[in-house]
């Protein structure tokens, strides 16, 4: 996710693709936000600040961000891997992965991994425990917020493998990638969904992630380098009916898909995971999936395809404010915890604190780096 390694179009950069994946993280940071103020006590059993001050709304949201802002990042990286693999060895490519994702993730599990759980327990009024059950190694919490880097070192290490084994991707047209992924994620979703268990994880020492959801995920990644290599987006479309049409419909998939979620709170009593349910669930999922990507994309080509020393400044940062910033929801989540005002205040506050501070932070170090190198 270098934005040095970002291709361009023509003579222009594409300054969409900075901008979309700093909002993504933006939108990642309003979604773990939420998590300290959603109503329906979801969160509140292992997220790192839980005030009994809540919103319902924001639970719903949340709903929403959980369906696209992962999958999101994952065609973001797919979609730079390419040019990032043709410039490099593979020696190389596997150097600059692991310095950029791996090296990151370490430092942050031996680090940032204790302080969520000095902050979890602090906020809770919770004595502090023995030193050695801070770390994910040792205890059976997971990784938390930072499965996803691991995960994409993965997916990358995936790419490259292909591209000795001369294994293409069939050179299908978009939509006929698009739907081979959707009906591809809804079978296999369905299938692992019923063989494990409709919420599950697989937590290990290096890699986490959703057993329903890896296969989507990986799925996106390659969605993006296949846009890559059809240069897809090196001229904005020509006609606007698709994007108004989308823009009409999709809201009917993110609120099946979100009643969906809902049900088995308005029917907890004897309600029960059918393969019907499961059905209903994946497709609403992957249908509002497929409908806020393509909105998402083309939105961004069409009206945010600019830079400026904001949108530069921010795009920078990104990468660095995604790993730190569930600490700064933790710090200042706690500071907000007993003041005597509404959520409705809350939430605004502590995005706002989290945001603009992990940004400062992420700036401030590398200001500082870049004085220490002499530069």
């Amino acid at each position: 996710m270098n934005i040095n390694a970002i291709p361009t179009a023509g003579a222009n950069r594409l300054h969409w693709i900075d901008n979309l994946r700093t909002i993504i993280i933006f939108l990642v940071v309003l979604y773990h936000v939420g998590g300290v103020y959603e109503s329906a006590g979801l969160w509140g059993w292992f997220w790192i600040v839980d005030d009994p001050s809540t919103i319902v709304w924001v639970g719903i949201v949340g709903i929403m961000f959980d369906i696209f802002v992962m999958p999101a990042m994952f065609f973001i990286s797919g979609f730079l891997v390419v040019t990032s693999l043709q410039n490099k060895t593979d020696w190389g490519f596997v150097k600059g992965k692991f310095k950029r994702l791996m090296v990151p993730w370490v430092i942050a599990v031996f680090t940032l991994i204790p302080i969520y759980k000095f902050i979890f327990l602090y906020s809770r009024n919770l004595p502090q425990e023995h030193w050695s059950s801070y770390f994910h190694l040792t205890n059976p919490n997971s990784q938390n917020w930072l499965w996803f880097l691991p995960v994409l070192f993965m997916f990358n290490m995936v790419f490259l493998l292909m591209n000795k084994a001369k294994i293409r991707i069939p050179n299908f047209s978009i939509t006929t990638a698009i739907l081979v992924a959707f009906f591809i994620g809804i079978v296999y979703s369905f299938f692992i969904g019923g063989a494990l268990g409709f919420r599950s994880w697989t937590l290990t020492p290096l890699i986490d992630f959703e057993n329903e959801r890896l296969l989507m995920y990986l799925l996106t990644f390659l969605l993006g380098t296949i846009c890559f290599r059809q240069n897809l987006f090196a001229e904005k479309p020509k006609t606007k009916l698709l994007y108004n049409v989308i823009n009409s419909i999709a809201w009917i998939p993110i609120t099946a898909h979100i009643f969906a979620r809902l049900y088995p709170f308005f029917y907890h009593e004897g309600f029960s995971v059918t393969p019907l349910y499961r059905i209903i669930w994946w497709v609403t999922f992957y249908l509002s999936l497929v409908c806020i990507m393509y909105l998402m994309i083309e939105s961004f080509r069409r009206y945010l395809n600019k830079s400026g020393k904001v949108w530069d400044r921010l795009n920078k940062s990104s990468y660095g404010v995604y790993i730190i910033h569930v600490i700064m929801i933790g710090v200042f989540g706690t500071l907000l915890l007993n003041l005597a005002i509404p959520a409705e205040v809350k939430y605004p506050l502590l995005i706002l604190s989290t945001y603009l501070v992990s940004n400062f932070v992420v700036w401030a170090y590398h200001s500082i780096k870049f004085k220490l190198q002499g530069r």
